[in-house]
This record gives C-alpha cells, sequence and structure tokens, in this order.
C-alpha cells in the first residue's frame, strides 16, 4: 500500500468517525508526556470518546463537508481531536478534567455541530447532564406530585385516627 493510499484510509476512517459523533473538540496537546496521553486515550476509550492525532492537513480533508468543518481554522500546530460518540458532552467533560491536572493541554475550539464554539464554551456543554442524569432529573420531577398526592391522601385517614385517640382519650 503506498503513502498515499495510507493518507485516503486514514481520512476516510476520521470522516466515518465525524459522521457519527456528536460533538468534536480540537485540543493543543503540546508538553503533555506520552503516559499521561496513553492514560487520556485509556479514559477516553472507557466513555466513548474516539482520540485522534493526525496531520492537519489530512484532518481538514476529513472534516471537510461534515458537520464539523468549522473546526477547520484551528486546525494548526499540534491537535488532538475527540469525537463524542454517544452525546454532546462526553468529550467535554473528558477533556475538561484531564486539563485540569495537565497545565499543557489547551482547548483550541469545539463544535456540536455546523456551528464553531470557543474553547471557553467548554464548561458549559461538559456542565451538562449525561442523558441517564437528565431521564433520572425528569422521573424525579414527575414523580414529586404523585408523592405529594400519595403523603396527603394517607393523612387524612392518619388525622382522623389521631382525633378520635384524643377524643376518647379527652373523654375518659
Amino acid at each position: 500500500m503506498s503513502n498515499l493510499d495510507e493518507k485516503k484510509v486514514q481520512v476516510d476512517a476520521l470522516k466515518q468517525i465525524a459522521e457519527q459523533a456528536f460533538s468534536a473538540i480540537a485540543v493543543d496537546y503540546r508538553g503533555t508526556d506520552v503516559p499521561k496521553l496513553t492514560n487520556f486515550r485509556r479514559d477516553a476509550k472507557g466513555q466513548s470518546v474516539h482520540i485522534k492525532i493526525i496531520k492537519n492537513t489530512l484532518a481538514k480533508k476529513a472534516l471537510e463537508n461534515t458537520k464539523f468543518d468549522s473546526l477547520n481554522e484551528v486546525l494548526t500546530g499540534p491537535t488532538l481531536l475527540a469525537f463524542s460518540l454517544e452525546d454532546y458532552q462526553s468529550a467535554a467533560k473528558l477533556i475538561k478534567d484531564f486539563s485540569a491536572n495537565e497545565e499543557s493541554f489547551e482547548v483550541k475550539g469545539l463544535s456540536i455541530g455546523e456551528g464553531f464554539l470557543s474553547a471557553q464554551e467548554l464548561n458549559s456543554l461538559a456542565s451538562l447532564p449525561s442523558k441517564e442524569e437528565a431521564i433520572s432529573m425528569i422521573l424525579g420531577l414527575l414523580n414529586a406530585p404523585v408523592q405529594k398526592l400519595a403523603g396527603t391522601l394517607n393523612e387524612v385517614p392518619s388525622s382522623f385516627v389521631r382525633a378520635l385517640a384524643a377524643y376518647s382519650e379527652s373523654k375518659s
């Protein structure tokens, strides 16, 4: 396989990942040592985040005509691309946690679809609840009125019994 064919395979693979992903984040990883990056990749795999370090020219070709082509403007210098494959915030949470401990890890920009978001928007995206957390919050909100109704309905017979007990004690 020639060098050109290998590059085409890399571009096609990255394009497929970009088409499946919900969000993408570009990070400057300059100064981060290899063991830390290896641990970062391991953590990413467990959270359904695809990490790719690829030449910028190949990344630009792969992201061309995808929902993440707005990231092309920040693809300069050493760039790590993180794609969230299950939800919008997985990669943002992972990068936010990792960059808190690793100063050399600098977010260049992110995209959750057609538009480009600055690095400052990472915290907003990372603070969004996951799908499971959002569902549990909604179910909790739906369950609260039912619990209050059950408590209120239970209180009527209880208060009646207490009133009868107090009346019987006052007569004796």
